[in-house]
């Protein structure tokens, strides 16, 4: 009989609240109701209803998270529109942090690079635009155009009071994402750039690595991820894969069943168990902290750098009834070690800052680069 009673308070306490939820929900909506009533009638200016709703839309996506967004019809159709040889871009990957674009890489050799742009800059003007209160995606259609024409960035940098002022031309972005070369006096290092994590990465990789395993002199790695912004997971799997014998590479975990998963390695690491340092910076995010966490967890590199960015996200493209779309996280990343990458990043095993405004990577000037060199002849 006790055991009655206390199930049906149970019960109904479950109904109260789920009922005061929604009655909580009920007159939240019936505030915003009233507040637009009150745009509509009272604001000094006339608005536009429509578009009042989107950035309603927007706001709550983008309070998510600074990845989830809202796409408008026309936005959304532009996005997906195929655009090769009429549109360029910039080169840079970008996020919304406090209301401001946030650069997360500019991406090697490619306009955005080439004028100076840096990890971790804050674009607030585009043009004649101000960033402030625009949504990623309609930040990302500004910054889109014609092949060949120019754009004028004004862009906040750490630690420099002034803003700075850059003039980009806009280019057909096209990434030949690795790139190898031997390293050292004694011409004994491997070294191999990562610019991203494409579809084919993974064989370009591997054909680097098989190309230093024939030559007797290689004694060892550095893998260079910096400024490289992700891209495919699975490419990140197969290329971590290259330098693991066993053991869990990520996971993914979200709120339904099909978003959690675990990859492991499989047996086989490609360089015979040859020492490796990993390069990473802030602008290494999202695949690249995947790469360099599992093998940081798994012991199997020695990671030099800086902090990475922390994008450990994986977000869906969702088509919405009205012809328009949104970005959505679906899922967060997750280390070997359980840890989370989210807002967090890699934190490196040794803290090597870029040295001077005139750094340039891969140059005689990369101080990172020399130091991991310096790291197997000592």
């Amino acid at each position: 009989m006790n055991k009655i009673i206390i199930l049906s308070i149970l019960l109904l306490n479950f109904f109260c609240s789920s009922a005061f939820s929604k009655n909580n929900l009920y007159e939240k909506i019936d505030l915003f109701g009233e507040v637009l009533e009150n745009i509509k009638k009272d604001y000094v200016d006339d608005v536009d209803q429509s578009k009042i709703m989107d950035s309603a839309i927007n706001g709550v996506l983008q309070s998510l998270d600074p990845y989830s967004a809202y796409m408008s019809p026309e936005l959304f159709k532009e996005m997906q529109t195929d655009t090769r040889g009429e549109f360029g871009g910039l080169g840079i990957e970008i996020g919304m942090e406090s209301g401001v674009v946030k650069v997360i890489s500019p991406i090697d050799d490619t306009p955005a690079a080439k004028a100076g742009i840096k990890a971790g800059d804050y674009i607030v003007k585009i043009g004649k635009e101000q960033v402030q209160g625009k949504s990623l995606m309609e930040a990302v259609k500004l910054m889109r155009g014609p092949v060949g024409s120019a754009i004028d960035l004004t862009v906040r940098r750490k630690n420099i009071k002034k803003s700075l002022e850059f003039t980009i031309t806009r280019k057909i972005i096209e990434i030949q994402s690795v790139s190898s070369e031997v390293k050292s006096k004694d011409k004994n290092l491997g070294y191999i750039r990562l610019k991203s994590f494409n579809e084919n990465s993974d064989e370009q990789f591997l054909k680097s690595i098989k190309k230093f395993e024939k030559n007797p002199k290689i004694k060892g790695y550095v893998l260079d991820l910096r400024n490289n912004p992700g891209g495919l997971l699975t490419q990140a799997i197969n290329i971590t894969d290259f330098f693991l014998d066993d053991g869990e590479i990520v996971s993914t975990k979200g709120r339904n069943v099909s978003e959690t998963r675990k990859f492991f390695a499989r047996k086989g690491d490609e360089t015979k168990g040859k020492p490796i340092v990993v390069l990473i910076n802030n602008g290494s995010a999202s695949a690249s902290e995947i790469f360099a966490g599992a093998l940081k967890d798994h012991k199997r590199a020695i990671i030099l750098g800086e902090n990475s960015y922390g994008k450990g996200s994986v977000q869906s493209i969702i088509p919405l009834r009205n012809g328009g779309g949104m970005r959505l996280t679906i899922s967060k990343y997750y280390l070997p070690s359980g840890k989370s990458i989210s807002e967090v990043g890699v934190t490196p095993d040794i803290l090597v800052e870029e040295d001077g405004d005139d750094f340039k990577i891969n140059s005689k000037k990369d101080n990172q680069l020399n130091y991991a060199i310096k790291l197997f002849n000592s």
